[in-house]
């Protein structure tokens, strides 16, 4: 199995919203911040009009490949710019993926990727909640760092959640990288 992260090219603009923004009720949406009740289909032509210039061919966001197919992507945003505070996001798309390590594979190349990008910033994180068992599995094989836990702050489908931040150093992924073990 080929795993890269790419650049999403306008030659697969309908590939992702087919993976992303068709379905009415993807599975993946009951994982990726299901509580801030965001996500709804969007029709193609309202996609390519006003969600599409924001996911191909852009800096901050890069297609999960696997063998040559698109199945998820990883962002990364400024959570304070003037801070250097920069976190990052992942989403597979597709669930016959999930559980294969994919997520920390990529996971892996983005951090990487990210720390050499932006050479003045110390940390890289993401935030998750307690619903999202993957997510946090990823933080925890990366060796990253569980920062926070704000306890039961996400309230979803009458229980509430926990909302986790991970976190790792630039000095803790050049040591772990200089030690194989990423």
């Amino acid at each position: 199995m080929k795993i890269i992260i790419d650049y999403i090219p306008e030659t697969d603009a309908q590939k992702l919203w087919e993976i992303a923004f068709k379905d009415e009720d993807p599975q993946w949406s009951h994982f990726n911040a299901p509580y801030f009740n965001e996500y709804q289909a969007i029709d193609y032509r309202t996609y390519l009009n006003d969600y599409a210039p924001y996911y191909i061919d852009v800096d901050h966001r890069r297609g999960i490949y696997v063998d040559d197919v698109l199945i998820g992507l990883v962002s990364f945003y400024w959570e304070s710019r003037p801070t250097r505070w920069l976190e990052y996001g992942l989403v597979i798309y597709d669930e016959s993926y999930w559980g294969k390590g994919i997520g920390t594979y990529v996971s892996n190349l983005w951090i990487t990727e990210l720390f050499e990008k932006f050479p003045l910033i110390q940390r890289v994180g993401f935030t998750t909640w307690s619903g999202n068992p993957g997510m946090m599995a990823i933080g925890d094989k990366l060796d990253m760092t569980l920062e926070a836990r704000l306890r039961k702050c996400r309230y979803y489908k009458g229980e509430y959640y926990d909302s986790i931040k991970y976190g790792v150093l630039r000095d803790e992924w050049t040591k772990k990288a200089a030690n194989g073990l990423d």
